[in-house]
């Protein structure tokens, strides 16, 4: 069986993050094996193959129980901090395919000789809400529009399409408790895979607190979800709660799970028209598993 290490993504001083199981040589792995793995470990997974052309340097799989998945930043994340433990990274960037598209990942070595690694993701697609999709959402999340900040609801992606919802502070958001069933539905009428309720914690340092509630992965919540991350930051630039520059924006998720996580973005610009973005943040070792 393929050796599984279990790394935790996005940790935030030293604890919390997602817990990732990366299998880092998967070329033996058929689809099943690698849906197995998830379904047994209970999170979303990653699996290393060799690159199938000479523009990329690996090309990435990324599992959760229920299905696969077409990108994954906290996997992609996880399985190149791995990579770099091994030794296995070309110097500079590294060019990972995945179903989603290229990704480019930039891994430096810190002084203290652990690792530091961000991926691009691309700019992100926002999309406002109609009044009758925003009463949909709240009561699959079980508010009401009270609870809800003065700023519109969207859905955006980078990757993945992700519901952003702003909500008036952290205590509202982390008192939520939606049905998974009521989430499945709404997000598949308004053609989303999550709802990504967020509020602002401190404007002026761009700190923003969120949670994610996936719409068919096979668990109610993740504690800290990249491309969700990604997505909000192009929200909070569209609607102008950030300013148009590349500084950083900490996005804190998974509070209400007990595993505090932190994901860093920067949004990268050509003059005054943004281009994509970095992704990024602390991993640590879990387990290992065989």
């Amino acid at each position: 069986m393929a050796e599984i290490e279990v790394v935790d993504v996005f940790t935030y001083k030293g604890g919390g993050g997602n817990p990732c199981p990366v299998v880092t040589d998967a070329a033996g792995m058929d689809a099943d094996e690698m849906r197995d793995v998830a379904q047994r470990h209970g999170h979303e997974s990653g699996f290393v193959l060799p690159a199938e052309d000479d523009a990329h340097d690996f090309r990435f799989r990324f599992f959760v129980p229920n299905h696969e998945m077409e990108m994954c930043a906290h996997a992609t994340v996880g399985a190149l901090w791995v990579l770099a433990r091994q030794g296995r990274l070309p110097r500079g960037s590294v060019r990972v395919a995945t179903a989603s598209g290229t990704v480019t990942g930039y891994v430096k070595v810190r002084d203290t000789g652990s690792w530091e690694v961000e991926i691009t993701q691309p700019p992100g697609r926002v999309v406002p809400f109609t009044p009758a999709r925003m009463d949909e959402v709240c009561t699959a999340l079980g508010i009401n529009r009270d609870a809800l900040a003065d700023l519109p609801a969207h859905n955006a992606a980078t990757s993945r399409v992700k519901t952003l919802v702003p909500v008036r502070d952290p205590e509202i958001l982390n008192g939520l408790a939606p049905d998974p069933a009521s989430v499945e539905a709404v997000c598949t009428r308004i053609g989303s895979t999550g709802l990504y309720p967020y509020a602002v914690v401190d404007r002026a340092a761009r700190l923003f607190e969120a949670r994610q509630f996936p719409r068919s992965s096979g668990y109610p919540e993740d504690a800290a979800t990249g491309i969700a991350a990604a997505a909000l930051a192009f929200v909070l630039l569209h609607d102008g709660t950030v300013p148009p520059d590349d500084g950083v924006i900490r996005v804190h998720q998974g509070r209400a799970m007990g595993r505090l996580s932190e994901i860093r973005v920067r949004i990268g610009f050509v003059g005054n028209r943004p281009v994509g973005c970095l992704l990024g943040g602390e991993v640590a070792p879990a387990h290992l598993k065989a």
